[in-house]
């Protein structure tokens, strides 16, 4: 007989990294759902994520994000719903150092402390808002909380104050009374040209965080934009005109002048500025080839941004396995890995 499903599992978890936590977020508040947003404020020790860590509890498809391996979650629920009922701020201190709690499974995976400021959205009318203009980059997202229930954030120049009721902190005797938190936008990307990859490359992606847009003119290929953030169906000269700044683009048309007309408009600055990471799909010969026919100048201005044959080695053949090279790539580009 299979076991019977656990009732303290969320009903559903959507991938659980700031942009899925912030996007959740921002449509629980809309729909006016009684939700709470928890945030980390503090750590000690060894615990499974970091100040500005954030989870989303009772919006109405379910948990959004992790805080833990999923052993502490089930009393943050409970707490996040006294959160949306009270309108107020509720806190957390979750210590499992100690010899008793790792013995009786209940420790963050590893000997830690938690503290946690959980949020009730429906007090927070604004914040779709917000979150609407992190999304689109204009901006990092900045939380600044007084422990006397004063919460200030901004993204860019939009910027927005609540004052929230509030109890005193269970670790009131400590000295801080302020957390200053930042959430860095997300990531984007732009995809010039759609293939066998793109079913598992973009929605990949989109799970990691990365907003994404495919640049994609051929009929053979136009369903593919549903599985990016955006679509745009014209040349990449007016691609890049657009004004959102994008943090990788990737060529990979598997067209060989397609792709010279893309590195080519890559090879200038778009809106004042270059993208700091372009990586071109395919084996060494055929960029030698496209550098051929490229000017010297795009060149010069190519070399150094560019990653080709993009994708880690990771072993492994087919569109899938490409796809998951290009997004390890791009992962350990965006976070400053070797």
């Amino acid at each position: 007989m299979a076991d019977s499903p656990d009732p303290s599992f969320p009903k559903r978890s959507a991938p659980g990294g700031p942009r899925a936590v912030l996007e959740a977020s921002a449509a629980a508040a809309a729909r006016g759902d009684p939700a709470a947003l928890a945030i980390v404020l503090e750590t000690e020790g060894s615990t499974y994520v970091r100040p500005g860590a954030m989870a989303l509890f009772g919006a109405r498809d379910g948990q959004v994000g992790w805080l833990s391996g999923g052993c502490i979650e089930p009393d943050i629920e409970l707490r996040a719903q006294e959160a949306a009922q009270s309108q107020g701020i509720e806190w957390m201190d979750i210590d499992t150092r100690s010899d008793e709690d790792l013995f009786a499974g209940s420790a963050v995976g590893c000997r830690g402390r938690l503290r946690l400021a959980l949020l009730p959205l429906s007090a927070l009318r604004e914040w779709p808002a917000l979150i609407d203009e992190w999304r689109r980059g204009h901006g990092d997202l900045h939380l600044d909380l007084r422990n006397h229930g004063a919460l200030a954030a901004s993204v860019g120049d939009e910027r927005m104050r609540w004052t929230l009721a509030v109890n005193t902190p269970p670790w009131s005797s400590a000295a801080v009374a302020q957390w200053n938190l930042e959430i860095p936008a997300p990531p984007s990307v732009l995809v010039f040209g759609a293939g066998p990859e793109t079913p598992t490359l973009l929605p990949l992606l989109r799970t990691l965080g990365w907003m994404t847009t495919l640049v994609e003119r051929r009929s053979r290929w136009s369903a593919a934009g549903a599985l990016a953030d955006h679509a745009i169906e014209r040349s990449p000269a007016q691609a890049l005109a657009t004004a959102r700044p994008h943090d990788a683009a990737l060529v990979m048309h598997h067209h060989f002048d397609l792709d010279r007309e893309a590195l080519e408009q890559l090879a200038e600055s778009a809106n004042g500025q270059q993208i700091g990471f372009v990586g071109l799909l395919g084996p060494m010969r055929r960029r030698e080839d496209l550098f051929r026919v490229l000017p010297a100048s795009a060149q010069a201005s190519l070399t150094p941004r560019l990653h080709s044959p993009i994708g880690l080695k990771l072993g492994g053949e087919g569109p899938e396995a490409i796809a998951l090279s290009i997004a390890a790539q791009l992962q350990t580009h965006r976070h400053g890995e070797p």
